[in-house]
């Protein structure tokens, strides 16, 4: 599955939370030693399968196939399907919803096939964010069902829904509770824990008097179970919060100007949890009884935080921007007195700075440069600006005043004419004109980078770079060795790529997913399949 990171895309991240990375124990290495270059002996070793001393095992094998077939010169892509919409658009692993994941399309065939559409239902009842759920293997789970790969959904009207990814029937319902407005849902661990969270709410909500700023419910989803339901609350952690996320154990509270904490989410529950609930039990909360789950009751608000708990790391940054990775953990931010595009990468441990750790690129442009932790866990750093790409990891030091370096691994430029001096031209007449203005980095005309992806499975780097003419825009997708940068496919997008429209673009094996938000709620879909032919 390709992961994108881009400039301005449809599915960005609505609280910039921080992002983690795994212990060093479970991380994966991005250079591939041992890969084999003949794919003959690829299948051939996948026949006789792994040995002992070797790394290989039949998946890893096949994507390397799959990979160096790709990477052919004879291999193209071409767009196979294409469907518009008036409602948001969205791809989740081989699955694309539309109409507000009513409608589902499965993209594993050449053409998109249809699996199924759900009855309509009213305005308030439409699915307002969703995720895919895959059991995990060779766990015994209680139900057949849980089996059944299914999307967990958040309604308008606070249910939570289990539905088949398959069928569209719907597997399990839960009602949230009145009048919290539960309006989003995200991993806390990847295919273990779920959150779902409300809206921000007021001091005055439905008119009644409320503390409460956000609840946030918990859930863990083989089988579905409830952790507990927490309220953040305005006496406890301050009026002035402005978002907070749930993320690998890690409660992250942000608050307005340029502040993020970071509270340990284990302690709160251990320390905080008023009753046990299960969902479909009958529960008495505050002296009313009803089923936990079951509409009216709902959830009861289990976690009550009273006094703030210890905090475990807490930084000021530039719009709340953080981001935490590598080994031993570092993190980027844009201090608030500094302008944005300035990141620095700084120690957890000691916020102490990495010698090079201030990272500006020299640009002349209307959008700004980004920075991530690679999504590959290889505790790299991937720094993207409109015509360069700069992939850099940290270095230990010893005997030095600093701790860490930041260094270049490689970089990845733009296809670009070399600037000439224009700033002195010459009229016909023979008069000398000065321009005061430098044409900027990503003017009509120039190729630039407008997002980068990282494929897991077949260890590519993928980057979108756009050419914007005064008519319309041509884009192609690059696919570079992800150990050292080396490009190994060109790709072009037929339809064009208007940059001031909101673009998703997904790289999933043998298929590219590009997906378009024009104004007026216009969405389209345009599907690419890989095929093999002979030379021309």
């Amino acid at each position: 599955m390709g992961f994108m990171m881009g400039r301005t895309t449809m599915n960005t991240n609505r609280s910039r939370i921080p992002s983690t990375a795994p212990q060093r124990a479970h991380r994966t290495l991005y250079s591939r030693s041992g890969s084999l270059e003949n794919v003959c002996i690829l299948i051939s070793r996948r026949s006789m399968g792994s040995f002992p001393k070797s790394s290989y095992n039949d998946h890893r094998i096949n994507m390397d196939i799959l990979k160096k077939i790709m990477c052919q010169k004879t291999t193209k892509f071409k767009k196979v399907w294409t469907k518009h919409s008036k409602a948001a658009i969205n791809y989740v692993n081989g699955r694309i919803y539309f109409d507000n994941f009513s409608c589902c399309y499965s993209s594993f065939v050449c053409i998109p096939q249809k699996l199924y559409e759900m009855p309509k239902c009213s305005k308030s009842e439409k699915i307002e964010d969703a995720i895919l759920c895959e059991c995990p293997l060779g766990e015994p789970l209680a139900q057949a069902s849980d089996y059944t790969p299914s999307i967990l959904a958040v309604t308008g009207h606070d249910w939570l829904l289990r539905i088949s990814a398959d069928t569209g029937k719907i597997l399990q319902k839960v009602f949230l509770g009145a009048s919290r407005r539960f309006k989003y849902i995200s991993w806390d661990e990847t295919q273990a824990t779920v959150v779902v969270t409300t809206i921000k709410k007021t001091c005055v909500y439905h008119n009644q008097q409320s503390n409460a700023i956000f609840h946030l419910a918990v859930f863990n989803v083989f089988p579905l179970s409830l952790v507990g339901v927490l309220e953040i609350d305005k006496d406890v952690f301050g009026s002035n919060v402005t978002n907070v996320m749930i993320t690998n154990g890690v409660l992250t509270v942000m608050h307005s100007p340029g502040l993020v904490r970071l509270y340990s989410f284990e302690r709160i529950v251990k320390e905080c949890m008023q009753q046990q609930c299960v969902i479909g039990e009958t529960c008495n909360w505050k002296g009313e009884t009803g089923i936990v789950g079951d509409f009216p009751f709902g959830l009861p608000c289990n976690i009550t935080v009273t006094e703030r708990p210890p905090v475990l790391f807490e930084v000021a940054c530039f719009e709340n921007v953080l981001q935490v990775g590598g080994y031993p953990w570092h993190y980027i931010y844009t201090p608030n007195k500094k302008e944005k595009g300035t990141h620095h990468i700084c120690s957890m441990d000691d916020h102490s700075l990495a010698r090079n750790g201030i990272r500006e690129m020299k640009f002349c442009s209307i959008e700004p440069d980004w920075i991530h932790f690679h999504p590959d866990f290889s505790e790299r750093i991937i720094h993207v600006g409109p015509d360069n790409i700069s992939v850099l990891k940290l270095k230990e030091l010893t005997d030095d005043a600093y701790k860490y370096e930041v260094i270049e691994e490689f970089a990845i430029r733009a296809d670009r004419e070399p600037k000439a001096d224009n700033k002195v031209t010459f009229t016909a007449s023979g008069r000398m004109v000065k321009k005061r203005i430098n044409q900027l980095d990503d003017d009509t005309g120039q190729e630039v980078f407008y997002a980068v992806m990282y494929e897991d499975e077949l260890d590519l780097l993928m980057v979108v770079a756009v050419t914007h003419t005064e008519e319309d825009g041509v884009a192609h997708v690059d696919l570079h060795c992800n150990g050292t940068g080396r490009i190994l496919k060109k790709i072009k997008l037929q339809e064009f790529w208007d940059v001031t429209h909101s673009h998703a673009l997904v790289f999933d094996r043998d298929t590219v997913i590009h997906i378009e938000e024009r104004p007026n709620h216009n969405f389209s879909c345009f599907v690419y399949k890989m095929h093999c032919g002979s030379e021309d």
